[in-house]
């Protein structure tokens, strides 16, 4: 597995960064063969299409440090760990209602040293606590996902962009019923991955019955 993309796309990364991330590959090998956190046929593409797929909601925000990121249906801790890496000086709360998946979570966490991760075993309509931004990942549909977090926002924006959900999709999102921002990813990466991939942003600020926008 070639750690060098997320190098590339990444190049201020601290040595502590650096060997995180490259130990990532192993860590993932080596839980990933006991309970599939992912497809056991993806595992070489780790870099690509899970690393550095998480690390592009770092390219329309940088996490101020104190933030509270809550990542929803963290399955195998995407995005939440690689953005956990990038980000040491923000706290990260993973939860998924597979409680193996969060058991493994957790040794992961500690191989790797992340001291600004915690997580839980639960629905994401029962977590308690308001956060900068939720994270997610091909969990469910846009509309279904907003609604289990929408109450979860913290309503002081202190970044670039508002507060909100950050989503990580290959679909196109709905235009009918939510005001969006989305960015396709083919603009930050030109690997052939990322030619479907879109990340959205949606605040409660602009929910509303208009169009999305794109960017």
């Amino acid at each position: 597995m070639d750690v060098s993309p997320v190098f590339h796309y990444f190049s201020d990364l601290t040595t502590q960064q650096q060997k995180q991330f490259r130990e990532l590959a192993a860590v993932y090998q080596h839980w990933n063969a006991r309970i599939n956190l992912i497809s056991r046929r993806d595992i070489p593409n780790l870099y690509i299409r899970h690393v550095l797929h998480s690390l592009s909601i770092a390219k329309i925000v940088t996490f101020k440090p104190g933030a509270k990121i809550l990542d929803v249906g963290t399955g195998g801790g995407f995005p939440g760990i690689p953005l956990a890496i990038l980000f040491p000086q923000v706290h990260f709360s993973l939860v998924d209602s597979i409680g193996k998946k969060i058991k493994i979570l957790q040794r992961i966490t500690q191989a790797l040293s992340l001291k600004n991760v915690t997580t839980q075993t639960i629905r994401a309509e029962k977590v308690v606590g308001i956060y900068d931004f939720i994270v997610g990942r091909a969990v469910t549909n846009l509309e279904s996902f907003y609604a289990w977090v929408k109450d979860k926002l913290s309503a002081y924006t202190q970044h670039e962009i508002p507060n909100g959900i950050l989503y990580l999709t290959g679909d196109k999102p709905p235009d009918h019923r939510l005001n969006i921002h989305t960015y396709p990813l083919s603009q930050f990466f030109s690997e052939p991955f990322f030619q479907t991939k879109q990340l959205v942003h949606i605040s409660p600020s602009v929910i509303c019955g208009g169009a999305s926008k794109s960017v």
